[in-house]
């Protein structure tokens, strides 16, 4: 993402894109934990796994500028994932709170950015496709920030092109979106979702 004066601090967008996250694993019934996803590689339950490390995974880039991937968690209970991911964010948001660390450097596997920039762009994005993933795979139990979804569909777009698929980059091909799709279609489209 391109420094803006919304954007200059992205927390407040992290807290957003979190918290609604957060509301999703909280409607997660165990007897679901097996559903499928539209994310191919996981059910449920290895999303709420790759929530909850990708949380643990963006505190320690906000604790120390690098990253060795967190395991994913083995011992939640079926209704412990909505405390596993609230431990996770509590952790994420004080990695984050000191406003010096938005200008320092952090490195993950796509490159090296300020602090601001990973978490617009790498956090943001996160948690708003995987919300829609789990939304998908609840059956629409609650209503998505659209606004969320629209302002990381254009960064999604940039940093994701339709040539930069397969190899390393973990998504599919840019699947189409219906005519007049909302932000959430269109950004699960470009991010290879079967969103038909």
């Amino acid at each position: 993402m391109t420094a803006t004066p919304a954007l200059s601090d992205p927390r407040p967008l992290v807290e957003r894109a979190v918290a609604q996250v957060a509301a999703l694993i909280e409607a997660v019934p165990a007897e679901r934990l097996g559903d499928p996803t539209p994310c191919a590689d996981f059910d449920v339950r290895a999303l709420l796994e790759h929530l909850v490390a990708g949380a643990h995974d963006a505190a320690q880039l906000g604790e120390t500028g690098t990253v060795k991937r967190s395991a994913p968690p083995a011992d939640v209970a079926d209704d412990g994932w909505g405390r596993a991911y609230g431990a996770a964010l509590a952790r994420l948001t004080a990695a984050w709170a000191d406003d010096e660390k938005l200008e320092r450097p952090v490195t993950v596997e796509w490159g090296t950015f300020p602090g601001a920039v990973y978490l617009a762009s790498g956090v943001v994005l996160e948690s708003v496709t995987h919300a829609w993933d789990l939304s998908q795979a609840l059956g629409h139990q609650l209503p998505l920030d659209q606004e969320l979804a629209g302002l990381v569909l254009g960064p999604a777009q940039r940093f994701l092109p339709a040539e930069r698929r397969g190899d390393e980059v973990p998504f599919g091909p840019v699947r189409p979106a219906p005519e007049g799709a909302d932000a959430y279609t269109r950004l699960a489209a470009w991010l290879g979702r079967e969103v038909a």
